[in-house]
């Protein structure tokens, strides 16, 4: 559930990290192509990792219904592709983890599920498989299903898929190897779906493969355990088999001459062709070439891989360049790459040299990948040859190769390495300078095709070093074009070493135009550093012609070595330099950067010191700022604290006008007040008389009125009199209480109006005394809180007394209690100990006891027994009473005699102690028995003697029978 993260260096393996993060077991591991992330994939779950810090960038979480079936970069690209478990395919950015699209559904005429991939090396196609024998072929760049392979019908389920790498694809992978269920892994092409070739057998199954990057050898675990190692040349010829030749030349024999019948060819301008070959046979390439054994020039002109120089020659001169598609190739025989692997990886295992360290800081590379590469190259250039770690100009001269074989470094090495070796001849005679011969031979040639351009230089001091010097060091890269600079190459690695010097020449007599218009040393300067309007094929056509011109004495071809390829196994020793002054410049370089690793120790102790006492100063300075800010804080304050106080004073004195004018408002108010309210008691009396003078008129009218009724009807109302009597009373009464009351109401107000008048008069005669009333209120207020707090404090003071007190008797209970728990725990243990003796008592008792108890049962049992015999004898001897009344009665001695007799057989049965479980058991039942017996037998006798004793008073009437 852990990730362990190892570093193999030197063979030998040791522990880098240690991440954990995944709940269940890790089945999946894919790094980034720049080494940086790593994505690791479990059932659950999916981990991105910084391999910087190797910690967890982010984590991929699914539901539990959908697991995840793979997750892994694309190669040389920022996308990774996820493959869950329902065929759903999702691409994410590898920085912002965007979703950048979604693979569609594939026809469910062909759906499997999907549990291998594979992807080629440019990140373009995805191959897919599961348990079917079909295969899908994804397009990821329009994102759809382009192709549907259907293996043999052998093939069940596919277990593993991985792309058979090429060098000269350009990453476009066309070989897919399928490994299935039965062992057997096949090489299929995917553009054509034929079957290359395979590998394992149903005897020797396969149980998992892998391919080397450079797609040379296959390497798999078989089921029984062993390792083997295939070689993909010696499995197949296909792949590596070079290219046809488009052009071959027929040379006429000197003496033997062809007959027709010899070889049947139609000879085209360009193209030969060939007869038509039937579908079961190969292709067969013949070269026609003279039938002179032993021919030198022929010899010379072979080539690895079954081309020759001089065919490739004539190609390059029919079309200026090679194809693009096989370039590679071609170079790759031109210059006869030994292709040592071994010598390689011990000048790659050196690691990077101290002097290419701090490359990126005068190289500043966009691509990472590009400038580790450079890096590499340049490093086993100088372990190589100490020179390489003192030329200023190598990163220039390799950077285009680098660019060119980014993908393939051991090429890119050979190719520098054989160009370093015979194109650069003699460049490094003058070592640290520019290779003066090689320029005094371009000089040489220049001044024969064109003394006015050397003149033109020589009369503006341009010399050979700003002309020439310029182009040879960045070999062309930076005034040609890509494609340029590549077709230019394919004429340079086709011909003889001076080709290069002589493109230089070339290349300024095409350029004679603008340069002959310079006058300005930076002029020519921009000229030969950036790229001109010049057309590369005319150039290269003048570099023939010069080729062909040049006298034999000027001509470097004479002063060069012809071309020698690397040797086989290991790379020739390379020392043609002035190895005095390399080492001397060693030695120095070794000093300085010693007396430079010296001055930057102390310049970083005096920096350390100076940062210290910068941030000494810094914090003195911001403590000094942040004293005055909390200074002009304070003032600032003061200053608000004077003006809120003057704000206060002014708002009390404006407070005070307000209240007296409210003062004199209340007065004026009161004063208007009281004269309203008098005139209102007066406006009052008035109507009060005037209502007054009304109800006595009324009164008086109905009086009179009640008067003349009273003598009309006083005959008729008699009766009536004493009521109106009493109504007139009653109004009277009325009227009274009236009146009394409008005086009592005259008085009333008398006295208000007179308190009101004594009121304010006694505020006058307050205002005086309310400032001294206002001291001794608060000073009663002090004194009402000083008694108050005397009584809180003897209130708590007798509380906390209260608190002890409590607290001694608790702690006098608790030692109480304790005693007594100790004493109750003593008595238990002496009880305890008592009920101990007591239970062993009871128990010997209880066996006493027991003991008893058998005994009483047998003597009871012998008493039943004994009681039985008893009850029969008396049964029987009443019996004979009853038939013999007359009869004697004999002894009873006898009978006891018998009944002793009888008893120690009985006593012999009960006494037996070992007794039958089944026998004690119907003993029992039988004791049961004759107790209900017994009882029977005592009513029986009961019964028989009250007969009897009635017969024997009827029949006999004696004493003796009555005694009897």
């Amino acid at each position: 559930n852990f990730l362990t993260y190892y570093l193999l260096l030197n063979f030998q393996t040791e522990l880098v990290s240690w991440m954990r993060g995944h709940e269940s077991s890790v089945f999946s591991i894919s790094v980034h192509a720049s080494g940086k992330y790593a994505i690791t994939t479990s059932s659950d779950t999916a981990q991105l990792w910084d391999l910087d810090t190797f910690q967890r960038k982010r984590k991929l979480n699914i539901r539990q219904s959908v697991g995840i079936q793979k997750v892994f970069f694309l190669p040389l690209s920022n996308t990774i592709l996820s493959c869950f478990k329902d065929n759903s395919i999702f691409a994410w950015e590898c920085d912002t983890l965007f979703c950048k699209y979604q693979l569609p559904a594939p026809p469910e005429s062909s759906s499997i599920l999907y549990k291998v991939f594979a992807v080629t090396r440019d990140g373009r196609i995805l191959a897919a498989g599961g348990k079917s024998n079909h295969l899908h072929l994804w397009c990821l760049e329009t994102r759809q299903l382009f192709r549907i392979i259907q293996m043999p019908t052998k093939v069940r389920a596919i277990r593993h898929l991985e792309f058979l790498p090429d060098s000269f694809d350009a990453g476009s992978n066309q070989v897919l190897g399928v490994l299935s269920q039965d062992g057997i892994m096949r090489f299929i092409n995917i553009q054509t779906c034929k079957l290359l070739f395979e590998i394992g057998s149903l005897d020797e199954g396969i149980s998992s493969s892998v391919i080397s990057p450079h797609g040379r050898y296959i390497a798999s675990i078989m089921e029984n355990g062993s390792l083997n190692i295939y070689s993909v040349q010696a499995l197949t010829q296909e792949i590596n088999k070079p290219p046809l030749p488009l052009v071959k030349v027929i040379e006429d024999l000197p003496k033997n001459k062809l007959s027709s019948s010899d070889l049947k060819m139609k000879v085209t301008s360009g193209r030969v062709q060939q007869p038509a070959k039937s579908r079961g046979s190969k292709i067969q390439t013949r070269i026609l070439k003279q039938d002179l054994t032993g021919d030198f020039e022929s010899k010379k002109n072979e080539l690895p891989d079954g081309l020759n120089k001089k065919c490739l020659q004539i190609l390059l001169k029919g079309y200026g360049e090679y194809p693009t598609k096989y370039r590679m190739f071609i170079w790759r025989s031109l210059l006869q790459l030994p292709e040592n692997h071994t010598a390689f990886s011990s000048l790659i295992d050196k690691g990077t040299h101290v002097t290419f360290l701090n490359l990126q800081k005068k190289y500043p590379i966009k691509s990472r990948k590009l400038l580790r590469v450079l890096q590499r190259t340049l490093s086993a250039l100088a372990h190589w040859s100490v020179i390489f770690s003192d030329t200023p100009y190598l990163p220039l001269l390799a950077f285009p190769f680098v660019k060119l074989f980014q993908n393939n470094q051991l090429i890119c090495f050979e190719v520098i390495a054989t160009l370093i070796i015979n194109w650069c001849q003699h460049w490094f005679e003058y070592f640290p300078n520019p290779p003066i011969n090689i320029l005094s031979m371009i000089e040489n040639v220049l001044a024969f095709h064109d003394k006015e351009l050397l003149q033109h230089f020589i009369d503006h001091d341009i010399t050979s070093q700003l002309y020439a010097w310029p182009l040879l060091e960045t070999v062309f890269s930076e005034v040609l074009t890509r494609e340029e600079w590549l077709k230019l190459f394919d004429n340079i690695f086709s011909n003889h070493p001076s080709f290069l010097l002589m493109t230089v020449v070339a290349y300024n007599i095409c350029s004679r135009v603008p340069l002959l218009n310079c006058n300005l040393k930076d002029d020519f300067e921009f000229f030969f550093h950036h790229r001109n309007n010049l057309d590369i094929n005319v150039v290269i056509r003048q570099v023939y012609h010069l080729m062909e011109t040049t006298p034999t004495d000027i001509h470097p071809d004479s002063m060069l070595n012809v071309f020698v390829a690397l040797t086989k196994g290991q790379y020739p020793v390379f020392n043609q330099y002035p190895k005095f002054i390399v080492d001397y410049q060693t030695q120095e370089r070794e000093r300085i950067r010693n007396d430079e690793l010296d001055y930057l120790r102390e310049r970083q102790t005096v920096e350390d010191m100076q940062a210290e006492v910068d941030q000494q100063r810094v914090e003195d300075e911001a403590w000094y700022q942040k004293q005055e800010l909390l200074r002009k804080a304070e003032e600032t304050r003061r200053e608000m604290l004077l003006q809120e106080e003057e704000k206060i004073i002014q708002q009390r004195q404006r407070l005070a006008a307000v209240k007296r004018e409210l003062k004199v408002k209340e007065m004026h108010l009161q004063d208007a007040a009281r004269r309203r309210f008098l005139k209102l008691q007066q406006d009052q009396q008035e109507m009060e008389l005037r209502r007054l003078d009304d109800e006595i008129g009324r009164k008086v009218y109905m009086r009179d009125r009640e008067i003349a009724a009273t003598a009309r009807d006083l005959e008729m109302r008699q009766l009536e009199l004493e009521s109106q009597k009493r109504l007139y009373e009653k109004d009277l009464t009325e009227n009274q209480a009236a009146v009394a009351k409008e005086m009592r109401a005259d008085a009333d107000a008398y006295r208000r109006k007179v308190d009101l008048e004594e009121h304010m008069f006694h505020k006058l005669i307050e205002a005086g005394e309310t400032q001294s009333q206002k001291t001794q209120k608060v000073i009663k207020e002090n004194l009402a809180k000083a008694e108050q707090a005397c009584l809180n404090t003897d209130w708590q003071i007798q509380s906390l007394h209260k608190q002890k007190c409590d607290d001694l008797q608790r702690n006098k209970c608790y030692q109480e209690v304790a005693k007594l728990l100790r004493e109750n725990r003593r008595k238990e243990i002496e009880i305890l100990n008592a009920m101990v003796e007591q239970e062993a008592k009871k128990w010997k008792e209880a066996e006493g006891k027991e003991f008893c108890l058998r005994s009483a049962k047998k003597a009871s049992a012998l008493s039943d027994a004994s009681r039985k015999w008893f009850l029969k004898q008396e049964i029987n001897a009443a019996v004979e009473h009853a038939e013999n009344p007359c009869h004697k009665e004999e002894p009873r001695f006898q009978n006891e005699q018998e009944d002793s007799s009888c008893l120690p057989r009985t006593s012999h049965l009960n006494d037996s102690s070992e007794m039958h479980p089944s026998t004690q058991i119907s003993l029992n039942r039988r004791a049961v028995e004759w107790d209900t017996t017994e009882q029977n037998l005592i009513q029986k006798v009961r019964n028989l003697r009250q007969r009897l004793t009635a017969q024997a008073r009827h029949r006999c009437q004696t004493p003796h029978l009555l005694a009897a």
